[in-house]
């Protein structure tokens, strides 16, 4: 049996022992190729280069990322959404802007001291992010400020609140899978600051989550 030079150390060599050096690619006469420099790509080629072997792109998301990756394309697209905001002095605002097979995504506009209220999502998981100005949630003892570009996911049962607790308007995007069936309300506790009306304990309109 030859051996390579890559299978053998000083001590294995004897007088007896034909060692052929492969890495040049070189094999004498009557000699067998057992190893050689090509990597996988030059034996199979680069799966990169030939399109038709590659799987399509999923037209519509199917992972926390994909979806996340939809609100940052939706988020960038300005002129897609900016347009379409209005705003409502006695409660949240809010429009549906597209759907998707097991999705949905909404517009959401937020004026000062307007909330959601302390609630969670059923069955659904989400993606949300904000377009403009900023908001706060509170969820599991903590709270956060969430400025333009800050995106938060959430699984099934997360309960958290939103609200615009600054001085300017706010507006945010999100995204539901499966679509948003139910939002049931927790217990509401005292805000401090907030507004008794459109405070963020208030009861928000049906189906339109933060």
């Amino acid at each position: 049996m030859r051996k390579t030079i890559t299978d053998v150390s000083s001590n294995d060599v004897t007088s007896n022992d034909t060692i052929y050096d492969l890495r040049d690619g070189g094999v004498p006469d009557g000699g067998v190729k057992t190893a050689g420099p090509e990597s996988d790509i030059q034996i199979a080629g680069d799966p990169l280069a030939l399109p038709h072997l590659m799987p399509p792109a999923p037209a519509h998301p199917r992972t926390v990322a994909g979806f996340a990756g939809l609100a940052r394309t939706i988020a960038a697209d300005r002129s897609g959404w900016e347009p379409l905001v209005d705003y409502d002095p006695v409660s949240r605002w809010y429009h549906r802007l597209r759907t998707g097979p097991g999705y949905e995504v909404w517009l959401l506009s937020w004026l000062p001291g307007q909330g959601s209220g302390r609630h969670h999502h059923g069955p659904s998981s989400g993606v949300f992010t904000v377009l403009e100005g900023e908001l706060t949630e509170h969820s599991r003892g903590a709270g956060r400020t969430l400025g333009g570009g800050t995106l938060r996911t959430f699984a099934p049962g997360y309960v958290h609140e939103v609200f615009n607790g600054g001085l300017l308007p706010a507006v945010s995007l999100h995204i539901y899978f499966p679509g948003l069936t139910e939002m049931p309300m927790d217990e509401p506790r005292t805000a401090v600051g907030a507004c008794a009306a459109h405070g963020p304990w208030a009861a928000p309109e049906p189906l339109a989550a933060g």
